[in-house]
């Protein structure tokens, strides 16, 4: 990796801050969501989580003992601004001064995200990502944060994965809002691009010239089941869906033309409004990258047939116009998501948008594993798989990187284990153990090994301390 590149690892406001009803702070989508019956596995929800909001300092300091240069955190909008009117709620920014002053303190560069899915429920009561108006609100709450931290935050990110927002909370419902209404998740997709391009606007007006300003997308390396036609005109419309609907916008200021088709039964996309594009393509200064496993597609799904693409089985597809595609596994070991492990997944899509955007900085914002781990009689905690999943997915980014990629940096997802939403506390994707009896954490194998390449890296550069990129 380059001499500057940075190592951190991420989590998420919902999924590891808890103290959902303190300092001002009101519902999110994901409280309500969560506390529905029947929505998330075993009616576990964040109410504590892993108690991040009180605990914050020591898991700042285990931040420290592993060498990160940096470490990705959301804010959580409902802290910021509670209720209707845009009142800001001054304890909900001091949270957040705190955690960037501990980290800087401790030589970790903070890495801000302003929306992980946890949509404010009054923005949700009030028509949620499917009502325009959102996108205003969204630019204002961008404006407040930046006022805030900017002056100590370089790294700021507007959405994480926007697919997952709008596609799994208003198409399938497996994630909040619980919407399922093929129509609705792609005006929800609409107004999230919107609101990313109305808070550039408003990020670049608080923030320094040293900010940078990305957004994090999870796109997918789609690969056809066979040579079949309608497989491969399976990955064509899986990528418009999955890919280019945000790529085109984001890069180029229009959606496909191919998507507008396909989903013309869906929609007259009649909520694309003059200027929106515009908006949309400002520029951006980097963009993130998101990984865990690629999609396999054909053609040919019947009524019926069961809709798992490896984001939860639902009646309902998150995929609008696609109900005649079937989602396949690929053969080979798999994570204790179901998910097959193929790193090359995340070359090809490092490689295509440095192909798309050659001079556009990229961040591996995300990439890890779930596994079932267990506590040896020693305390000790060994997960090899999750050890070689990391390792062989660094290997790509490396590939990528001498293959002329500007890759600036890599965040293991995740620092902690956590609240995995519609999962709950089944799957732990964390380095660091949780006890989510008693909160305690405990680095797993897997930990001490990220903290030995971090360190390996920089001696190797002459560099002992933290550095950003």
């Amino acid at each position: 990796m380059p001499a500057d590149f940075l190592w951190g690892a991420a989590t998420a406001a919902y999924q590891v801050e808890g103290a959902v009803a303190d300092d001002g702070r009101s519902p999110s989508i994901w409280d309500t969501f969560s506390h529905t019956p029947g929505r998330v596995h075993g009616g576990d929800t964040g109410d504590v989580a892993t108690d991040h909001y009180r605990l914050f300092r020591s898991d700042v300091a285990l931040m420290r003992q592993l060498g990160l240069g940096a470490y990705r955190f959301s804010v959580a909008w409902a802290r910021i601004v509670p209720a209707p009117g845009g009142r800001v709620e001054p304890r909900g920014v001091a949270f957040y001064d705190r955690l960037v002053d501990e980290l800087l303190a401790q030589g970790v560069e903070p890495a801000l995200t302003l929306y992980h899915w946890d949509l404010p429920q009054y923005l949700q009561d009030a028509g949620g990502w499917t009502h325009r108006d959102t996108a205003s609100r969204f630019a204002e709450y961008a404006g407040v944060v930046g006022r805030a931290l900017g002056d100590r935050v370089r790294i700021w990110t507007t959405l994480n994965e926007p697919w997952c927002s709008a596609f799994l909370g208003y198409g399938s419902g497996v994630h909040a809002p619980g919407v399922t209404d093929p129509a609705a998740s792609l005006t929800a997709h609409h107004h999230l691009m919107l609101a990313h391009g109305e808070a550039v606007a408003a990020l670049r007006a608080e923030l320094p010239s040293e900010g940078r300003i990305s957004i994090a997308l999870n796109l997918a390396a789609v690969r056809a089941a066979s040579a079949d036609p309608a497989d491969t005109d399976a990955v064509r419309r899986v990528d418009g869906l999955a890919n280019r609907i945000f790529l085109d916008p984001l890069l180029r200021g229009g959606y496909p033309p191919d998507v507008l088709g396909d989903t013309a039964s869906v929609t007259d996309w009649s909520f694309v409004r003059d200027g929106d594009l515009a908006a949309i393509s400002r520029p951006i200064d980097e963009m993130g990258l998101n990984y865990y496993t690629p999609s396999v597609v054909a053609g040919g799904a019947e009524p019926g047939d069961p809709r798992d693409d490896g984001h939860g089985v639902s009646d309902h597809s998150p995929w609008p116009a696609c109900d005649d595609i079937r989602f396949l596994h690929a053969p080979g070991p798999r994570t204790a998501m179901g998910w097959p492990i193929d790193p090359t997944g995340l070359y090809d899509i490092i490689v295509r948008v440095r192909d798309e955007a050659p001079e556009l900085p990229l961040m591996v914002t995300e990439n890890g594993a779930a596994y079932p781990d267990t506590v040896g009689a020693d305390g000790r905690i060994a997960d090899p798989e999750r050890q070689a999943y990391i390792a062989a997915h660094l290997g790509a980014v490396a590939r990528a990187v001498a293959d002329g990629a500007r890759v600036r940096g890599y965040f293991v997802w995740s620092l902690l284990d956590n609240f995995e939403w519609a999962y709950g506390y089944a799957k732990r994707f964390g380095i660091v153990r949780v006890d989510f009896a008693t909160r305690d954490r405990t680095l797993k194998d897997s930990a001490h090994w990220y903290a030995s390449v971090i360190a390996a890296h920089r001696g190797r550069h002459g560099n002992g301390e933290s550095q950003g990129a």
